[in-house]
Parts: C-alpha cells; structure tokens; sequence
C-alpha cells in the first residue's frame, strides 16, 4: 500500500510505501546557508515526526547547494543536527535551485 501525506496537484510532501517514508525536497527560509540549512533540517524534522519516523531512522540524503563554496558552513549545521553515529547515506551536490534566493535543498528517505 502506498500511503500520500499531505498531496497537491504537484507533489506529496511525504509518500510512504513499505516502511519506507520519501520526503520531498525541503528548502528553508534565511538570508544565509546556515539560517536556510537550519530552516531546512526544522521542516525534515517535522515531517520525520508526521512520517512516523525520526533522525535516527534515515536511510539516505541528498542535498543540493546553490554553490559548492557554501559546502562546509551547510555541514557545521548538519553534522550538529545528526544523531552521533546515525548518520545516513549522503550525497551532495551543487545545483541550480528552483528559486534564486535558495542556497539549500535536502531531500531524505527514512524507514517509518
């Protein structure tokens, strides 16, 4: 069964499919990357808990930056929000964000 949290004409922001749970991209609002990562990782949080899940049960996570050179401050505020030694699988990436203003974009995939 596949379960859809919060669906539009667009997008669901949470698809649940065999304790799986799918989060959408989660962008943040800020002047900075840290203000905008922190935003971010808030969202995460919130759907985690909706999902039925949490920081310690993601499988993977992909993050866009806007520009590579914003790399480490956007980890100084990841690597403080990650439960110790329950970090997921990650990847990150710089990419064209769908607003000029974004910087950071996390996408997570967790067990629920």
């Amino acid at each position: 069964m596949i379960e859809r949290i919060e669906t539009s004409v667009r997008m669901s922001k949470i698809v649940k499919h065999n304790g799986v749970a799918y989060l959408s991209g989660q962008v943040g609002s800020g002047a900075s990357v840290t203000e905008q990562t922190r935003d971010c990782l808030l969202r995460v949080d919130a759907l985690l808990e909706k999902a039925g899940s949490s920081r310690e049960q993601m499988l993977q996570v992909v993050i866009w930056l806007a520009d590579m050179k914003d790399f480490a401050e956007m980890n100084a505020v990841w690597d403080a929000w990650v439960p110790e030694g329950q970090a997921p699988a990650r990847a990150c990436g710089e990419a064209k964000l769908a607003r000029s203003e974004l910087k950071v974009e996390i996408i997570v995939t967790a067990m629920c």
